[in-house]
C-alpha cells in the first residue's frame, strides 16, 4: 500500500482463535469494532460472545516490536430467545458492537443481536475493602455484642479484574432483524436499523424510542427494497444516511421533520445497460455504508465494487473501485451456492486516505486514494510468522496464468472475510477469517 513515504508493507502481528479446521458454529466472528483510541478491539460471534483485546505498552527500547493484542474481557452478551407469538427463534448471534467515546475510567460499548440491543460498562477493579465493624473478611456478620472498638475500613490492592456489566437493555422495538447500530456524535442518542424501520434511542431510557424512517408498505406484497445499513454523520447529530437494498442510498436531516421519511440527497448511480443481467438487482445491492472521518465523503460497498461519494454530489459516485471484478463471470454459480447474498463490510483508515474491504479466499482488499493504487492480500496461517511481510496476491481472471496468479476457478468461496476494521490512529488492522481474528500491522524500518 502506497504511503508517503513510498510503498507500504504490511507485516502478520497476531492471531487469535483455534487452528483447527472443524470450526464451531459459534465461534465464528460477526463483527469487530476498535474503540475510539484503538486500545481496545472488541469482537462478536455467532455464540453472542463479546471478546474484547487491549493493546499492550509498547517496548520502548524495541521499536521494531509493536505493541500485542490481548485478551482483556470475554462475556455473554446474548442468549438465545424464541418468541413465542410468531414461534420463532431469536439467534443470540452478535450482529454490530458499537463503542461509545470514553468518558470516565470505564468504557461502554452497544452490542445487538436481532432484536435486542445492550449497553455495557466495562469497568477495571484492583482493589478491595477490609476491615469491616459489622462483617468478618469472609462475609459473615457478627455478633454485635462481640463488638468493642469501631475501625475504619481500608483499600487494599488485588488482582486486577476486569467486570462486564449490562446497563440498559433495550428492546421490542423492531419487528425485523437489526442490521446496524450507530451513536449520535452528541454521544446521548443512537439508532438502529432493521429491514424496514430505522429507530432513534436515548440512551439512558429503554422503555421507549422514535420511529424515524418507516418504509414498510401498507401492502407488504408492495414491497420493492429493504434497508441493508444506516449510519450518523460523524459530526452533524442531525443527519443520518441508510442503504437500500435496490443500491441507492438516503441521507436524512432529522430537522426537517420527526419522520424522515421524506430524504434531503438521494444518492444513486446510473446503471451502465451493457453490465445489465439477471443478477443486477442482486449485486447492487448496498452490504454497508460508512462516512468518512471528516464527514465530507461516505463510502459504500456491493457485492463487486466499492464506491466513495462525496455529500455535496448525488448524482455518481467521486470514486469507483472494483473489490473482484473477476467474479463477474462467476455470478451463476455464486447465485447457486449463495455467496451472491455475502455482506461485506468495509473501512476507512485514520486520515481517509486508504479504504479496505474483504474479499474470498481469506483476501482483503486496500485501495490508496491519493495514488490511485490497490493491493491484495491474504490471511492465512501459512504467512504467520511474526513480522513476516505480506506478499500481494493476484487473482488470473483468464487466459495464460503467471507463476504468483491464483486462478479464479481455485479460490475458496468458503473462507471470506466479511469483518474488517482498522485503528483509528495506527496503520494496524484486524481481519476476521471465518473464527480467527488476524491482526497486520505496518513493516517498522
Amino acid at each position: 500500500m502506497a504511503g508517503p513515504g513510498g510503498d507500504m508493507q504490511w507485516c502478520f502481528s497476531q492471531v487469535k482463535g483455534a487452528i483447527d479446521d472443524d470450526v464451531a458454529e459459534a465461534d465464528i466472528i460477526s463483527t469487530v469494532e476498535f474503540n475510539h483510541t484503538g486500545e481496545l478491539l472488541a469482537t462478536g460471534d455467532k455464540g453472542g460472545r463479546v471478546v474484547i483485546f487491549q493493546q499492550e505498552i509498547e517496548n520502548k527500547n524495541q521499536p521494531q516490536f509493536r505493541s500485542e493484542y490481548n485478551v482483556y474481557s470475554t462475556f455473554q452478551s446474548h442468549e438465545p430467545e424464541f418468541d413465542y407469538l410468531k414461534s420463532l427463534e431469536i439467534e443470540e448471534k452478535i450482529n454490530k458492537i458499537r463503542w461509545l467515546p470514553q468518558k470516565n475510567a470505564a468504557q461502554f460499548l452497544l452490542s445487538t443481536n436481532d432484536k435486542t440491543i445492550k449497553l455495557w460498562k466495562i469497568s477495571e477493579r484492583d482493589k478491595r475493602p477490609e476491615g469491616y465493624n459489622l462483617k468478618e473478611d469472609d462475609g459473615r456478620y457478627k455478633d454485635p455484642n462481640t463488638i468493642t472498638s469501631l475501625r475504619v475500613p481500608v483499600l487494599i490492592p488485588m488482582d486486577l479484574m476486569v467486570e462486564a456489566s449490562p446497563r440498559r437493555v433495550f428492546a421490542n422495538a423492531h419487528t425485523y432483524h437489526i442490521n446496524s447500530i450507530s451513536v449520535n456524535s452528541d454521544n446521548e442518542t443512537y439508532l438502529s436499523a432493521d429491514d424496514l424501520r430505522i429507530n432513534l434511542w436515548h440512551l439512558e431510557i429503554t422503555d421507549r424510542s422514535f420511529n424515524i424512517v418507516d418504509i414498510k408498505p401498507a401492502n407488504m406484497e408492495e414491497l420493492t427494497e429493504v434497508i441493508t445499513a444506516a449510519e450518523f454523520h460523524p459530526h452533524q447529530c442531525n443527519t443520518f444516511v441508510y442503504s437500500s437494498s435496490k443500491g441507492t442510498i438516503r441521507l436524512c436531516d432529522m430537522r426537517a421533520s420527526a419522520l424522515c421519511d421524506k430524504h434531503s440527497k438521494l444518492f444513486e448511480e446510473p446503471e451502465d445497460p451493457s453490465n445489465r443481467s439477471f443478477f443486477s438487482e442482486i449485486i447492487s445491492s448496498i452490504s454497508d455504508v460508512k462516512f468518512s472521518h471528516n464527514g465530507r465523503y461516505m463510502m459504500t460497498r456491493d457485492y463487486l465494487s466499492m464506491k466513495i461519494w462525496d455529500l455535496n454530489m448525488e448524482n455518481r459516485p467521486v470514486e469507483t473501485y472494483q473489490v473482484h471484478e473477476y467474479l463477474r463471470s462467476k455470478l451463476c454459480s455464486l447465485y447457486e451456492n449463495d455467496c451472491i447474498f455475502d455482506k461485506f463490510e468495509c473501512c476507512w483508515n485514520g486520515n481517509d486516505s486508504v479504504v479496505m474491504t474483504g474479499s474470498y479466499n481469506n483476501f482483503f482488499r486496500m485501495f490508496d486514494r491519493g495514488h490511485r493504487r490497490d493491493v491484495t492480500l491474504e490471511a492465512s496461517r501459512e504467512n504467520s510468522k511474526p513480522m513476516q511481510v505480506l506478499k500481494p496476491r493476484k487473482v488470473c481472471a483468464g487466459g495464460k496464468r503467471k507463476k504468483d496468479e491464483i486462478s479464479v476457478d481455485s479460490l475458496d468461496f468458503n473462507k471470506k472475510i466479511l469483518h474488517t476494521a482498522w485503528h483509528p490512529q495506527d496503520n494496524i488492522i484486524a481481519v476476521a477469517t471465518t473464527n480467527n481474528l488476524y491482526i497486520f500491522q505496518d513493516k517498522v524500518n
